[in-house]
């Protein structure tokens, strides 16, 4: 099933059931209002969304109306935590070289991991508000999942069975503030601002065979300016499957339903797939050329995310959004 949150004014929403194609709506009321909810209780909930899903599909459903993306906050508007990876060693590697710098071998072992902010996502196509373009502003393409209850010192099988949903996200990147914060031997603040996420989260079986052993085989579309500039294979290359990346998470603690685990930038060592990150594209031209060219985003900057089945449709609906700069 494919579950979005339209904006009701409230910070946490109000939870709808999208039809397959992206068509059509309903609201879960009578089930449940919230996605946490359906998430805390998912043995008992999710069957009965289960059957409005089916419904909908039907065109059965009484109370349906068309399916808007910009009425979408995020698919979970705040979470318990936000947990991004970095699991494309590619990218790692890229990014090193560019800069003379070695990949610690425990990379090659141990997913890189940070905590994001997840007090305060933003929806598929609200704006990227931004202080100054001085910042680097960049994005950044990702695969994310949405977990149940996973117990600490789980292993990456019985995290893999931990997985509820699966959605796309933007993981906004301010690059000229990274180094700083990284030079203090401390972890990423400033430097990531909100995140926003997929019109859609959607149960594993939507997207089938593409779901194969913790990664998901799709193409990561990512366009910037109308123009497209990456058509990356989210699967083959993910160093770390996704219930690695949760393993990793809950060795020392207990992952409560609601968390968020993202991929981290996908990447792929063919660089005629493109790129997810400008980062990676400057990195690319500095091994090429001595320096990057393609400078950052700027005010008024469109971007647009987006995966598509083998049927050419789009599963989780697109990131759409445009650069602005803050008041």
């Amino acid at each position: 099933m494919k579950l979005a949150t339209y904006k009701d004014g409230s910070r946490d929403g109000q939870l709808v059931v999208v039809s397959r194609d992206l068509s059509m709506a309903h609201y879960a009321t009578g089930i449940a209002n919230k996605l946490q909810q359906v998430l805390d209780d998912w043995n008992f909930m999710s069957p009965q969304l289960q059957d409005l899903y089916e419904t909908l599909n039907n065109g059965k459903a009484r109370h349906a109306f068309p399916f808007e993306p910009a009425r979408c906050m995020a698919p979970l508007p705040r979470a318990y935590q936000w947990a991004d990876g970095s699991a494309f060693i590619n990218h790692v590697e890229l990014v090193r070289k560019a800069r003379h710098a070695e990949v610690p071998a425990s990379c090659y072992i141990d997913p890189l991991m940070h905590q994001g902010g997840s007090d305060a996502f933003i929806g598929p196509c609200d704006d990227v508000v931004v202080a100054s373009e001085a910042f680097g502003i960049d994005f950044e393409a990702e695969v994310a999942v949405i977990t149940a209850d996973v117990p600490m010192g789980a292993t990456p099988a019985q995290a893999l069975e931990g997985i509820r949903l699966a959605l796309l996200a933007n993981d906004v990147s301010l690059r000229n503030l990274i180094p700083d914060e990284l030079a203090k031997g401390f972890g990423l603040v400033q430097s990531k601002p909100a995140t926003a996420f997929s019109p859609v989260a959607v149960t594993l079986d939507e997207v089938g065979d593409a779901w194969d052993k913790g990664r998901l085989h799709l193409t990561l579309q990512s366009t910037w300016n109308g123009r497209k500039v990456g058509m990356c294979e989210a699967g083959p290359e993910m160093t770390f499957h996704f219930g690695q990346l949760i393993a990793h998470l809950c060795k020392t603690r207990n992952v409560r339903a609601g968390s968020i685990v993202g991929s981290g930038t996908v990447s792929n060592k063919d660089w005629s797939h493109g790129y997810s990150c400008i980062a990676e594209k400057r990195a690319i031209e500095t091994i090429e050329d001595g320096q990057p060219k393609t400078g950052f985003m700027k005010f008024g900057d469109t971007l647009r995310i987006e995966a598509k089945g083998k049927d050419g449709q789009s599963v989780f609906g697109a990131i759409d959004q445009k650069v602005v700069a803050a008041d």
